[in-house]
């Protein structure tokens, strides 16, 4: 990580996490230094879950992305500047599968000390331990014209929870 970055409580974070997620978007990146992928997001939260603080991200069955953060025990959180924005349009658009998006995109890759992948540029980094990993199935939903109208197709969202177990900010 940089040296920029400074350890801040998850609980000490005074960020609005509507804004940071819903309006600023962030990065979900999962992997190793070989081989990791990188999503931008604007769907998400922040919160308590067993008595510990937690992010919940949602990944449809399509993106590339989703095999890295079901296969890695941990994942990272990154949140940029709006500067950023046309970085984070691009690694939304694009899929890993298809080309090195990370360096067109013109963000850095580092890693934290536990060796996962987040961007120097960041202004704010979560680092998450993998708890939980279901689907949303279509039974499930008490708005079925909610359901009808995001999944048409039936691409149902992967949940996943995360332990933030690491943060630092700028």
């Amino acid at each position: 990580m940089n040296a920029t970055m400074k350890p801040i409580a998850p609980e000490a974070l005074a960020a609005n996490p509507f804004e940071l997620i819903g309006k600023q978007w962030m990065l979900i990146t999962a992997g190793s230094k070989e081989q990791f992928n990188t999503m931008t997001a604007s769907w998400g939260g922040v919160g308590v879950l067993w008595n510990k603080p937690v992010v919940y991200i949602f990944i449809r069955p399509q993106r590339y992305t989703l095999g890295f953060v079901q296969r890695e025990s941990h994942f990272t959180l990154s949140f940029f500047g709006e500067e950023y924005r046309p970085a984070l349009q691009l690694l939304g658009s694009r899929s890993g599968r298809d080309g090195d998006k990370v360096a067109a995109s013109g963000l850095t890759p580092v890693f934290t000390e536990m060796g996962n992948p987040t961007f120097e540029e960041a202004t704010l980094v979560m680092e998450c331990r993998k708890l939980f990993d279901g689907t949303f199935r279509a039974e499930d939903f008490a708005d079925v014209e909610l359901r009808d109208k995001i999944y048409p197709n039936g691409d149902f969202h992967h949940v996943f929870v995360g332990e933030i177990v690491g943060c630092w900010e700028k």
